[in-house]
């Protein structure tokens, strides 16, 4: 039988429908859905996310007595002072403080009449291990002075455990402080917070939980630098350019590895961005994971970072040396802003002319964050004096600066400084058992660190030679002094 076109059409069409079921009520079939491959891991070291801990903390403070301390005039951060009373320790921690608090059966009591009780003290700027004695072009590791922004290098690379500067400041009370690459860049890489306890390797020095932080540089510095080898930035204006076009770079890196693992979550192919060590730290501090510890003197300066860190979306934690705070305290309180600063530190450059000794207490005064550092391997050794000097000039100035709040300067705020003040900077029962015994008033020029204990164990004693153990560079020392004595 033969069909006309149309006809034919409609036969072929009804035996199509026919064959698929879409007549005499026959449902058509859904596709079987197409089979999708889970995504695999990247490999190791690729995804910034998978590992964000690849150098971790070996720190493990080893088991400690139970001590009291009695009889100690007790002087914490921001805390009234107690008179004689006694402070009880034990497993590494803070257990009691008190006028009147009971001596467990079993404790090892020490008698502090005549003396007084702190916290450890803690610097927040230091450069011991990555300068270290001796200073020699071979041991300086502080600043990676080759590029304006070198974000993607880390202190702790750079830490020699055996600086004897450790010591050093174990005997001024220092039980925590945190490593800074130098300030030649724009962006100095990220910082090392560390327990000063002895080890063999950076890693058994750093504490345990504690944030990284980013060393950012205003001002001289940068420009100095790298203005001398014919290259941008050379003036303050191409300072404020290099810190904007990297945020744009890291706002834009974050886009990437945000968009790729939206399309992994969905089950989608896609391809994974290229890593970037420098960038991974910038989108660190973009996620408020990192925080940014930024060397700038002068109040203007500080109020354009401020600027900057509006424009991009992160908070800037402390202005180390800011040395004009004072003049823009309630900007600083206003945006949660430390003062990492000294007490007399006074016109070695040009930004730091207008440095005042009041500084710290008109900080205090107006509500806003203020802390001493050192900066320096011999200060490191007298910050109790450092605070000092600070709260007599803030109280010639009429500014009636307290002795607690004093401490808070070089104890409790640097804690929060670096985000560790809910484990040390005070003594808050339940916190590390961090624990200076001063000969007398820590105020004093003629008090010394009787004794410092970190996590409740003794790490210096400054009657028994045993404590602390000896850097592997002094060990000869005694010997080398007495042979250059023989032979003169």
């Amino acid at each position: 039988m033969r069909f006309s076109g149309v006809a034919a059409y409609a036969a072929l069409a009804f035996v199509a429908l026919a064959g698929s079921g879409a007549i005499a009520g026959k449902p058509t079939p859904d596709p079987a859905p197409a089979k999708t491959e889970a995504p695999k891991p990247l490999p190791p070291g690729l995804d910034p996310e998978a590992n964000p801990d690849p150098y971790p903390s070996t720190y493990r403070p080893t088991p400690s007595p139970m001590v009291a301390i009695i009889n100690a005039d007790i002087l914490d951060a921001g805390a009234p002072e107690i008179p004689r009373g006694t402070l009880l320790m034990a497993d590494g921690k803070i257990v009691a403080v008190g006028p009147a608090v009971a001596v467990p059966e079993g404790a090892k009591v020490i008698d502090a009449k005549g003396r007084t009780v702190t916290p450890g003290l803690i610097d927040p700027h230091s450069h011991l291990g990555v300068y270290p004695s001796p200073q020699v072009e071979a041991m300086s590791d502080g600043n990676e002075a080759t590029d304006p922004n070198t974000a993607q290098v880390w202190a702790e690379h750079s830490i020699w455990p055996q600086d004897p500067g450790f010591q050093h400041a174990l005997a001024g009370g220092v039980t925590s402080l945190q490593i800074l690459p130098g300030s030649a860049n724009l962006f100095g890489g990220r910082s090392a917070i560390i327990k000063n306890v002895w080890s063999d390797t950076a890693q058994g020095m750093k504490f345990p939980g504690a944030p990284y932080g980013l060393k950012m540089a205003c001002g001289e510095n940068p420009k100095r630098v790298y203005g001398s080898k014919g290259r941008a930035p050379s003036t303050n204006m191409g300072n404020v350019a290099g810190y904007r076009a990297a945020w744009i770079r890291a706002r834009d890196y974050k886009r990437k590895w945000d968009d790729y693992r939206a399309k992994v979550t969905r089950g989608e192919k896609a391809d994974p961005p290229l890593r970037d060590l420098q960038l991974d730290t910038l989108v660190g501090v973009l996620e408020g994971k990192i925080r940014i510890q930024n060397h700038c003197y002068r109040a203007d300066e500080m109020a354009q970072m401020i600027d900057i860190s509006h424009e991009f979306g992160f908070h800037i934690t402390a202005f180390h040396h800011a040395t004009e705070s004072y003049k823009i305290a309630a900007l600083l309180k206003r945006e949660g802003i430390c003062s990492v600063t000294w007490a007399e530190w006074f016109g070695f450059k040009m930004e730091s002319f207008d440095a005042i000794e009041e500084n710290d207490a008109i900080l205090q005064r107006a509500g806003a964050c203020v802390t001493l550092s050192s900066d320096d391997e011999n200060l490191i050794q007298h910050l109790n004096v450092e605070a000092a000097l600070a709260m007599a000039a803030g109280n010639r100035a009429g500014l009636a600066i307290t002795r607690p709040e004093a401490m808070a300067w070089i104890s409790l705020n640097p804690a929060k400084v670096l985000a560790i003040e809910d484990k040390t900077g005070s003594l808050t029962p339940g916190k590390m058992a961090d624990v200076v015994i001063w000969s007398g008033d820590p105020f004093s020029v003629y008090s010394v660190a009787d004794q410092v204990y970190i996590d409740g164990n003794l790490a210096w004693d400054v009657r028994d030679p045993v404590y602390p153990p000896k850097s592997d560079f002094m060990l000869g020392q005694p010997a080398a002094i007495a042979i250059a004595g023989g032979a003169s």
